[in-house]
């Protein structure tokens, strides 16, 4: 893994920026009101940096850990082994902006609104791993080890519809959490 991250720039990058910002708004508490994603703020007084910079702060060791570690194990693999950088920081910041945007529109009406962290992005670059890499063989791009990638969607799946069945109220649960 290590070999790969050193032929993966964008994600060695983007992981050491994650690290370094997060961990200097946990030392400055102030960092992170500057820096996260806030609708009212981006659409009543055009912060629209807030898009990006919400995605660089975390809200605490735990949650940068979780998604640091999902881009160690995701983003190498894809960016050295389909990508590239630039086609791999534009599913990033794609990923990111989508997210936020989705955020921006269904939390648009609420001044205490914010959010940070890489989760959008990282989530992006997991489903991206699902969809564009494949196993290797003779003529195929894409990364070696034989890794069931539709073993993990379909993981996914099954765990969301057996949630569904199993404790049905989650329905509302989820539904609530985001706003419908």
């Amino acid at each position: 893994m290590g070999n790969l991250l050193a032929q993966a720039p964008a994600t060695l990058t983007l992981l050491v920026a994650n690290v370094l910002i997060s961990l200097y708004a946990f030392a400055n508490p102030s960092a992170i009101d500057r820096l996260s994603f806030r609708p009212q703020r981006v659409l009543r007084e055009g912060e629209w940096g807030r898009l990006i910079t919400g995605g660089f702060v975390h809200a605490g060791i735990a949650h940068l850990a979780f998604n640091m570690i999902t881009l160690y194990f995701f983003g190498p693999q894809l960016e050295a082994g389909v990508f590239g950088p630039v086609r791999f920081l534009l599913l990033y910041f794609g990923a990111e902006l989508a997210a936020h945007a989705l955020t921006l529109a269904m939390h648009r009406d609420n001044p205490h609104y914010a959010a940070v962290g890489a989760s959008g992005a990282v989530s992006g670059v997991v489903v991206g791993s699902v969809w564009a890499m494949r196993q290797s063989g003779e003529g195929q791009r894409g990364m070696t080890g034989g890794i069931a990638h539709e073993a993990h969607l379909g993981g996914a799946l099954g765990g969301l519809l057996l949630t569904i069945l199993l404790e049905p109220r989650a329905i509302g649960v989820f539904l609530q959490q985001i706003g419908l």
